[in-house]
């Protein structure tokens, strides 16, 4: 009996693994979820970034469509084993500004934010290229400041 348990375990966790493979490889393919948001002096896109670091992510601005391109790594735990591997590691995502936008790279900035976000603030002008991403402290690294 014990042995068709083992078999019966060992064939769930196998099914479990690939499906959530597959999960994780349909996130890689679903565009980022965000929101755009327009001030007098910029715009804001706001995109869903949950556990991603600063230097994992690439934010460029092309022709009035803000790009990004994330990759985030599964930590491994001591003394656990991976079942359902359901997150996708690399992601993308665009959003598009409004046609009658002019804005500029120049000045831009992104910012990682402990919610898992990443806030692209873009002041209005008009040109393309890359943007500096910076990550907000975490509680932890201010209070050791203190």
């Amino acid at each position: 009996m014990a042995g068709v348990l083992g078999v019966g375990r060992t064939a769930l966790r196998s099914a479990l693994e690939r499906v959530g493979r597959g999960w994780g490889s349909i996130q890689e393919r679903r565009p980022l979820d965000h929101d755009l948001l327009e001030g007098p002096d910029a715009y804001i896109v706001v995109f869903d970034a949950p556990g991603v670091r600063g230097a994992d992510v690439d934010v460029r601005f092309v022709d009035r469509t803000v790009e990004v391109r994330l990759e985030r790594d599964r930590e491994d735990r001591d003394g656990f084993e991976w079942i359902f591997p359901g997150r996708g590691r690399e992601l993308s995502g665009s959003a598009t500004l409004p046609a009658d936008a002019e804005v500029t790279p120049t000045g831009a900035d992104a910012t990682l934010t402990r919610s898992g976000t990443l806030e692209v603030t873009i002041p209005k002008d008009a040109a393309e290229g890359s943007v500096s991403v910076s990550e907000e402290e975490s509680a932890a690294e201010t209070d050791d400041a203190e």
